[in-house]
């Protein structure tokens, strides 16, 4: 069983990394000020249900495939890049129409907890993060190698949920009271876009 010290480090790491400004904390933000906490948190569910799938794939070996295949690399991330092109233009043709987080329906939760799962598993960067952060924290005196990666990848799994819980929480409190204003409605759909458009093209045009 890994190290309680080689776990208190290993969870301070992947905090640190949750927090940082990257596409799934953005995600969360942008939806949660758009429609709400709890659309921030179904989408946030499925971005770390994706992650559990990254996490088994480590384990497994299939991520070490894909960073050996260049073209499963980026038939993967290409797809990833289209589907988030897809998700801006979405965001353009809601025009100035935002959803009321007190209206977000069961429907639409459930929705958006499947589109982040899609966002997650459709970007192979996150598989090769895996695979490269998660060996870092294993020991071969502390049992089997893909039993650690798996209980490694349930940890940050839990620590990521909370993370992006909380910051749903108190993005969609602010959401609140940007909705109140006229004419903010376009604009955050069309910050959506942009975001999503960024993200998309920066992910086409990554390397291994």
């Amino acid at each position: 069983m890994i190290e309680p010290t080689q776990l208190l480090y290993f969870i301070a790491a992947s905090v640190a990394l949750t927090l940082l400004l990257g596409p799934d904390i953005l995600f969360v933000l942008t939806q949660s000020i758009s429609q709400g906490k709890k659309a921030g948190m179904a989408i946030a569910s499925g971005l770390c249900t994706g992650l559990l799938v990254h996490t088994t794939a480590a384990a497994l070996g299939v991520s070490a495939i894909l960073y050996s295949s260049t073209v499963a690399f980026s038939l993967l991330k290409y797809a990833g890049a289209i589907y988030l092109l897809y998700l801006a233009y979405n965001a353009i043709r809601e025009e100035g129409s935002l959803v009321s987080p007190g209206s977000v329906k069961e429907r639409n939760l459930t929705l958006l907890y499947r589109r982040g799962i899609f966002m997650n598993i459709l970007n192979p960067k996150v598989s090769l993060f895996f695979l490269a952060f998660l060996p870092q924290f294993i020991t071969a005196d502390s049992g089997s190698i893909p039993v650690q990666m798996v209980f490694l990848g349930a940890v940050f799994f839990i620590q990521a949920i909370v993370v992006f819980f909380v910051v749903s929480f108190f993005a969609g409190m602010i959401g609140t009271r940007i909705m109140e204003k006229p004419g903010m409605g376009k604009k955050i759909n069309w910050t959506k876009a942009g975001i999503y458009s960024v993200i998309g093209i920066e992910l086409a045009l990554s390397h291994q």
